[in-house]
């Protein structure tokens, strides 16, 4: 039986694109996997905290010589790590914002990037430590940032979350556009497609 955990990423809870698409991405997967199970994580509607001092001090101290209160800062990114591990496949809704990812994925990225747990370092560099896995990242651009357009440069988004998913193990990066939207409903059509060839692959 999988499990399919689900970022929802967008600060809109209606009129978003990315979760609209999401949403039927989440049907035709439960359909493939009717006996499938799914964990929602809304980093949108509820971003997870910012990293401070003290969880950043708590990331390096050998779990053994943690205080209480560190691992009372440690207890987010204990928690959204456990989501990881237990996810068979992951889909991270990410509307483009100020040409990269939004505020609150950001934060969950800090919270899951964490020395021992999901990377450590090794004398040929940092290697992810999380079993790899299929993720969906579904986005949506008001312009078109394809690799192939002359503004390609400017997307910051789509490079940062691969790299960033790399960085902790996760490799197998499926990443399905909706490029353009400010240009009407086509994008969104082609996103759409692109999901049901997701799904069915």
């Amino acid at each position: 039986m999988k499990n399919l955990l689900v970022i929802h990423s967008s600060p809109k809870l209606s009129q978003s694109i990315t979760r609209e698409l999401t949403t039927e991405f989440i049907e035709k997967w439960q359909t493939a996997n009717p006996q499938g199970t799914i964990t929602h994580r809304d980093v949108g509607a509820n971003p997870p905290s910012h990293l401070t001092e003290e969880t950043i001090g708590a990331f390096y101290t050998p779990a053994e010589q943690r205080t209480e209160a560190q691992n009372q800062a440690l207890s987010v990114s204990d928690e959204l790590i456990a989501e990881l591990r237990a996810a068979d496949e992951i889909v991270i809704a990410s509307p483009m914002h100020n040409f990269s990812i939004t505020s609150g994925l950001k934060t969950w990225i800090d919270q899951v990037a964490r020395v021992g747990e999901t990377f450590h370092y090794t004398e040929q560099g940092p290697q992810g430590l999380l079993k790899d896995r299929p993720v969906y990242v579904i986005t949506a651009s008001g312009g078109d940032y394809r690799a192939h357009t002359p503004i390609a440069f400017l997307n910051h988004q789509d490079t940062y979350l691969k790299v960033a998913l790399n960085f902790i193990g996760l490799q197998d990066i499926r990443l399905i556009q909706a490029a353009g939207v400010a240009a009407g409903e086509a994008p969104i059509n082609e996103a759409r497609a692109a999901l049901t060839e997701a799904i069915s692959a």
